[in-house]
């Protein structure tokens, strides 16, 4: 592992030990609590979850705050890809985001240092366009408020641009939305437009880590307005996970999901009934999870603690002795 990967590591490895200190201090917590922590720092639960994890066929990963922020590619990163690659699993990355192609998504990680194929890759966008064409396997038209990786998956599946009398509204990830877009939509809906959202993330994050609004509070307006409810394809609904799958070419139970949103990845693999694991390199933090009714199968520190114990086994391997 590069020196700067494995002093990452080490600093994330010191905050969840921190962590455990300070939980061990606690005279009194709620039993949830309890199970919350046990999946992180139960040696027992931990290790025997770790390596049922680990004997997966199939992976479906989540990319921002698993693999990489912004930019930064997170400790262990490129070693759970090799992990990947090494011992023939089968895995997709799996984004929310709708904007960009898998090509682009494959460019982007090729320059963070990681080599995969554009296969490997599946967007919201994506899903949006398989549903649609379980919906019109003739094809139809489509009026898109959204980036060419939105637009392209569409095109491939038979829908063709049309902001007059359309079969449907898609609204995707964009940074073109405005007050006149967002009306066309409106009308369009209101004349007999059915409304597609490609997930209904209310906001997401900038390069300088501000928020701001996504697909889903645009897609609000549009609800509100017309009195009609979209239908969404991306995490966490249950649909993005069957078509996953299907392009895995596995069943829930050799599959696993590895995010870093309860609210997202989580939610989405417990509805599937695929085990999920959540990483705390992301967005969510321990005390977050008293915050909903469920949990994950596991938790860790980061994908690195999977190539770590990669690691640990190959060092302690048993040397050929020479003759």
């Amino acid at each position: 592992m590069p020196r700067n990967q494995r002093s990452g590591s080490k600093d994330l490895a010191t905050q969840v030990t921190d962590h455990f200190m300070q939980f061990g201090r606690r005279e009194e917590h709620p039993a949830h609590q309890d199970k919350d922590w046990a999946l992180l720092r139960d040696p027992t639960i931990h290790n025997e979850r770790l390596n049922a994890i680990r004997q997966k066929q199939g992976y479906i990963i989540d990319m921002d705050g698993v693999i990489y922020h912004g930019s930064n590619l997170l400790p262990g990163a490129k070693e759970f890809v090799d992990f990947l690659n090494k011992n023939n699993k089968k895995y997709l990355f799996l984004t929310n985001n709708s904007a960009p192609t898998p090509r682009e998504l494959q460019s982007k990680l090729e320059r963070l240092g990681i080599e995969v194929s554009a296969d490997h890759f599946f967007t919201s966008g994506q899903a949006t366009a398989y549903f649609l064409k379980s919906q019109m396997p003739e094809g139809g038209t489509v009026y898109v408020i959204g980036e060419p990786g939105l637009a392209y998956a569409l095109y491939d599946m038979g829908f063709f641009m049309n902001d007059h009398n359309p079969d449907y509204v898609v609204l995707g990830e964009s940074s073109i939305y405005n007050f006149e877009k967002l009306t066309k939509a409106v009308q369009l809906v209101q004349n007999g437009a059915k409304l597609i959202s490609t997930n209904l993330d209310i906001e997401t994050l900038d390069s300088k880590g501000r928020k701001i609004p996504a697909t889903g509070a645009f897609t609000a307006c549009v609800e509100v307005v017309t009195k009609t409810k979209a239908f969404f394809c991306g995490k966490p609904s249950a649909l993005i996970m069957r078509y996953a799958q299907r392009v895995l070419g596995l069943s829930r139970g050799e599959t696993c999901i590895i995010g870093d949103r309860m609210d997202t990845d989580i939610v989405a693999g417990i509805t599937s009934e695929i085990e999920s694991v959540l990483v705390l390199s992301g967005v969510t933090e321990m005390s977050d999870l008293s915050m909903f009714a469920y949990r994950p199968y596991i938790i860790l520190g980061g994908v690195y603690e999977i190539t770590e114990q990669d690691r640990r086994e190959t060092e302690t391997e048993p040397q050929a002795s020479i003759p």
